[in-house]
């Protein structure tokens, strides 16, 4: 098959779950045989068409700042989604299939006018569904947000979602549940068994952006609760670091507590997760959650905040430990995994994400999607 993305950003150029999902899935795709087009900004060295490691990068607009005041920019949307509409005119006759990057949403527009009364179907992909997050992500704008991911969740498409309570979310503004393919995130399983553990690790370990969504405040007053006296280290930066270290200065725990930062490589990140014995996820909402099947990579017993929100439950099953989002709830979920470890139930259950077979479910969807048998698997 010819298969086309849509996204502004590229991984490895721009790094981010949504970016390198298409990276993945795209490499393993040409690997198969198959050929494969990216449409994006021009972030990488060289001309506006290039070939990188079997993917066709076709840049449509020039690099720009995805961020204004620490919010995704909407005119950097709106200009990439309008900078969309001649290549895509000019090109869609050369794919099969059309997948779009749901966020930040106004590139959909312009994918959906141009497959619409063509025989080349649209298939997009949801890695959250915001709905009433759009209040507190924009304040008074959230009202906009909410129209446009709904105008966005109406358009004629083949909707995949990374997780069922994603997929789930979606249904209640846009298509029918069963329309709704779900195809997870993945990791390079065999990678991060391979990867050296640093030397000096910490007993307990959170990675992500630092925003107040992922309730990191909670983890460090369930810290405070907890009989023994444990290490936790922070990785990620994000607007609320200043607070949390203020949080961390009242509370008493700054010799227990490491704030890291933004950890560039990769390797560094899993390195970090292969020297923790437990790594904690407070976030009540999470489309998906890649760094909990990371975290069962890596041989970490996870504890995770479950909640109609986050897709927790479903990534780590019954091979980690499922909390309430209260501190105390969180302490005794920690207590509970540095007393009795699960790390090989979650190898075993973070294996089910290796890009490989999650690349075999995507395709599959693909297929459905140009075949017209879309919604027809069980």
């Amino acid at each position: 098959m010819n298969i086309a993305y849509v996204s502004n950003v590229v991984y490895p150029f721009v790094t981010g779950g949504a970016e390198k999902r298409i990276y993945e899935i795209g490499t393993r795709l040409v690997d198969r045989g198959h050929d494969v087009t990216v449409y994006s900004r021009h972030f990488w060295d060289g001309p506006s068409e290039r070939t990188f490691e079997g993917l066709e990068l076709r840049a449509v607009a020039d690099e720009r700042s995805l961020y204004t005041d620490g919010r995704r920019s909407i005119q950097e949307a709106i200009e990439f989604a309008m900078s969309l509409r001649r290549p895509l005119t000019t090109h869609i006759g050369e794919h099969d299939v059309l997948v779009a990057s749901v966020f930040p949403y106004f590139p959909v527009f312009p994918a959906a006018a141009r497959t619409w009364r063509t025989d080349v179907p649209l298939v997009t992909t949801w890695h959250e569904c915001w709905r009433e997050y759009w209040w507190e992500y924009l304040g008074a704008l959230g009202s906009g947000g909410i129209a446009v991911e709904r105008a966005v969740a109406k358009l004629p498409q083949y909707p995949i979602a990374v997780s069922s309570v994603t997929a789930d979310r979606l249904a209640a503004i846009g298509p029918d549940r069963d329309r709704i393919a779900v195809v997870p995130n993945g990791i390079d399983y065999e990678e991060i068994r391979a990867t050296t553990p640093v030397k000096e690790g910490f007993d307990l370990l959170f990675a992500g952006r630092l925003i107040d969504a992922k309730n990191i405040d909670t983890l460090l007053r369930a810290l405070t609760r907890l009989d023994a006296e444990v290490t936790l280290g922070i990785i990620g930066d994000g607007p609320v670091k200043p607070e949390l270290e203020q949080l961390a200065a009242t509370l008493g725990i700054t010799s227990q507590v490491t704030f890291l930062g933004f950890v560039e490589e990769y390797d560094d990140v899993i390195g970090q997760m292969k020297a923790a014995d437990v790594f904690v996820a407070p976030s009540t909402r999470e489309g998906f959650g890649i760094t909990l099947v990371e975290a069962m990579a890596a041989n970490c017993t996870v504890v995770a905040v479950e909640g109609p929100q986050t897709a927790a439950a479903e990534v780590i099953g019954d091979a980690g430990i499922l909390v309430g989002a209260s501190p105390a709830a969180l302490a005794d979920g920690i207590e509970r995994a540095l007393t009795t470890p699960q790390r090989e139930a979650g190898k075993q259950r973070a294996a089910r994400y290796d890009w490989e077979a999650v690349t075999t479910q995507a395709l599959g969807a693909y297929e459905d999607a140009v075949f017209g048998t879309w919604g027809q698997r069980d």
